[in-house]
């Protein structure tokens, strides 16, 4: 009954969805590594703007 539901609300993203969900570690790790690379950029350009 669920999935009916699903299917209804989300339609075709439904397969993106499974896509996301196999593949949950991949995508995270690299979410986070793009924060954590942004971040260390930005206090960087801080700290060198500073000197």
């Amino acid at each position: 009954m669920m999935d009916t539901f699903l299917d209804f609300m989300i339609g075709p993203f439904r397969s993106v969805s499974s896509f996301y969900f196999e593949n949950q570690l991949i995508f995270n790790s690299l979410l986070i590594g793009s924060v954590l690379v942004r971040i260390a950029t930005k206090r960087k350009g801080k700290t060198a703007g500073q000197e």
